[in-house]
């Protein structure tokens, strides 16, 4: 079953507009408290910890030979 979710138009320019809108997105969402009650910017990411890039994305049914 499909459910429909609001999005705001700064999270449908991140899922349509790239990696530009998603760095911008997460820049507003830092000071945004978490379920649990901190910010992401006060959870710590250990020190070897780093973002990984998308490189590709297929949609749809892939072509199989």
């Amino acid at each position: 079953m499909a459910v429909s979710i609001a999005l705001t138009e700064d999270e449908q320019a991140a899922v349509t507009d790239g990696q530009a809108a998603i760095d911008r997105l997460l820049g507003r969402l830092a000071d945004t408290p978490t379920p649990a009650g901190p910010t992401p910017r006060e959870i710590e990411a250990p020190d070897t910890s780093r973002l990984l890039p998308i490189v590709d994305v297929r949609q749809g049914k892939s072509a199989q030979p």
